[in-house]
């Protein structure tokens, strides 16, 4: 599969399309994500462009990793988490439905299962909300 410059993280990489971040540097980006599993669901995007996993480079995804599990961190501390699902899906059968690597970081809380991901979205000063408690506990 070739990589689609158009998609919808390539266009909220070039901040053509608004999102709420909570981490950036010059090779990632952390966002929200606005149908959320659970309290605190975010997303590590690494800017530079690739399909997935697969066919992202060895340094790109090092970074990245490093980045996914600094707001890990940031999600156990900012919600109060008692742990964290880390997923990443590669091709569509393997359910990828955007199709630039990222990483979904999703605080858990026992008991609770995770919602699924319907398409809604959720409400925006909720996810504006999710997105300060994450700062201000990276900021700590």
């Amino acid at each position: 599969m070739n990589y689609d410059d158009n998609n919808i993280f390539a266009k909220i990489l070039r901040k053509e399309i608004p999102s709420n971040v909570i981490y950036e540097d010059d090779q990632t980006l952390a966002i929200m994500d606005v149908m959320p599993q659970s309290d605190g669901h975010a997303l590590v995007i690494p800017k530079s462009p690739s399909v997935n996993l697969l066919d992202a480079s060895s340094e790109s995804l090092s970074h990245t990793i490093s980045i996914v599990q600094v707001i890990a961190r940031a999600g156990m501390k900012a919600f109060q988490a008692d742990g964290i699902t880390i997923q990443q899906f590669n091709n569509a059968a393997g359910g990828q439905s955007v199709f630039h690597t990222h990483f979904h970081v999703i605080p858990r809380y026992d008991g609770i299962v995770l919602k699924g991901h319907t398409g809604e979205m959720a409400d925006a000063e909720l996810i504006k909300t999710h997105a300060t408690k994450y700062i201000d506990a990276l900021n700590a």
